[in-house]
């Protein structure tokens, strides 16, 4: 199993400016994410980026940087350019790193890209792990999703699903989404002519899109949860911490 790992970064973010160039133990956290990445069995790891900064950061610890477009509306359109500049072909395998985990697991990756290799029917694959916590479940900046019986995604919410209804609203085998994606390249390329979904633009979940268009998606279940991500200058303050040891 071949595949490509591409790490989509943008200096823009309302609650931390300037993430990807945060420092955490003396690196910039993209580096930290792409030297996690280059843990996995990855042939190669990409930062795709639209600031100078940040494909600066990367040259001087010797982690490869794509320039892409600064008008791409999404993260994988962003990666549908990358593919291009890669010249990587359709079959190809292209997992989908966020900038913003730099303590992914290695393994976690692995287990993404082969949950997409073993579908052949799929055109993407993710992550999910159990949810127990009710609040949690609750939680709307939780995603959350169901499967059909062979392990593909049936859909995606912000809301609490599958509503456990005798068991007043508790979580039941429920799954939390995790944002890690192994994409073919070839409906990578596609994937910006499909037109937006209704149930993508209530729910604000790309991944909803892909459904929506009748194609499926392979889901990986984690026995772990992965490392905190970054999104706040708690979270940073956390995750310093953790490295730090």
């Amino acid at each position: 199993m071949s595949f490509t790992v591409v790490i989509p970064a943008r200096l823009a973010s309302t609650r931390l400016p300037n993430k990807p160039l945060a420092d955490i133990g003396g690196l910039p956290m993209i580096v930290r994410v792409a030297q996690r990445a280059a843990l996995s069995g990855a042939e190669r790891v990409v930062v795709a980026t639209d600031a100078p900064e940040v494909a600066t950061a990367c040259a001087a610890h010797g982690v490869q940087a794509l320039m892409t477009r600064a008008d791409h509306p999404s993260g994988s359109d962003r990666l549908a350019e990358a593919v291009e500049q890669l010249g990587l072909a359709d079959d190809a395998a292209v997992v989908n790193v966020q900038g913003d985990e730099p303590l992914i697991a290695p393994a976690m990756i692995d287990a993404c890209a082969a949950t997409l290799a073993a579908q052949p029917d799929c055109v993407m694959a993710t992550v999910a792990h159990a949810l127990q916590d009710p609040a949690e479940f609750a939680n709307p900046n939780v995603v959350k999703l169901v499967t059909d019986k062979a392990g593909r995604a049936l859909y995606f919410s912000r809301a609490p699903i599958a509503w456990w209804r005798d068991g007043a609203g508790q979580p039941n085998q429920a799954l939390r989404h995790v944002g890690l994606y192994a994409y073919r390249a070839g409906f990578l390329r596609r994937f910006p002519t499909l037109a937006v979904s209704p149930l993508e633009q209530i729910e604000s979940l790309e991944q909803l899109r892909v459904l929506w268009h009748g194609e499926r998606i392979a889901v990986h279940i984690s026995p772990e949860q992965p490392g905190p991500g970054v999104d706040t200058p708690e979270d940073l303050a956390r995750v310093r911490l953790l490295i730090k040891g």
